[in-house]
């Protein structure tokens, strides 16, 4: 297990990252990757430290498995927990490049706070606003389950603080800014990671509240 735990975070990483930048890059000339940015100990620095280490970690999981290392115990051997975290991480991959792809030009990792880039409701985004990231925590929820070690256990934590982070801090404000009423709309009729759940108050519809759209915000209140 801990070789096909390899093999799945190997195309992970070329699928999600290396192809997808590839194929950015030959359709509009930018790669898309913006990284992260942020003064250190800010939000925007926390999401992304938590999101590169915890996807750094990620493959360190099955090779210490394989190789006796500190850490690399497994803490549960049940060969049907392990195939079920297979066809977990394998469908995140499929399902997290699909969603990159159907993002077209607008694909970005990370935010570049002067770039305005169109807002994608269609497809997989018209049930969830962030499809990929609901895909990357399947894939790492899938990472765990297939070699429970505290090294997975650890990457997965700080991958899902980094998504939660990037997404709430850093992703919803710059939409909210770019998009206005349209963001304010959509993010009020569609869940964050999941159908219907996380879905945000649109202040701006209430009596009393400013129309404009350079005013417009987000009640971070649920529903």
């Amino acid at each position: 297990m801990p070789r096909l735990a390899l093999a799945i975070c190997m195309l992970w990483f070329f699928s999600l990252f290396v192809f997808r930048t590839i194929v950015q890059w030959r359709a509009t000339g930018s790669t898309g990757v913006k990284g992260f940015h942020g003064r250190v100990g800010s939000l925007p620095w926390i999401a992304g430290v938590a999101a590169s280490l915890g996807l750094a970690l990620a493959p360190l999981a099955p090779l210490s498995a394989l190789f006796d290392w500190p850490g690399g115990s497994l803490l549960v051997a049940e060969p049907g927990l392990h195939w079920a975290g297979a066809a977990f991480a394998l469908i995140g991959n499929a399902g997290g490049l699909l969603a990159q792809l159907a993002m077209g030009s607008s694909w970005r990792v990370g935010v570049d706070a002067s770039e305005r880039t169109e807002l994608v409701t269609h497809g997989m985004f018209a049930w969830v606003r962030n499809p990929i990231f609901s895909f990357i925590s399947l894939s790492v929820l899938g990472l765990v389950l297939l070699v429970p070690n505290p090294l997975s256990l650890l990457a997965g934590v700080l991958t899902l603080v980094g998504i939660e982070v990037q997404v709430r801090a850093v992703e919803e404000p710059y939409l909210l800014r770019m998009h206005g009423a349209d963001y304010a709309r959509y993010a009020a009729r569609v869940g964050r990671f999941v159908p219907a759940i996380g879905r945000l108050r649109d202040d701006a519809s209430r009596p009393g509240t400013a129309h404009a759209s350079s005013h417009r915000h987000l009640d971070v209140t649920e529903r």
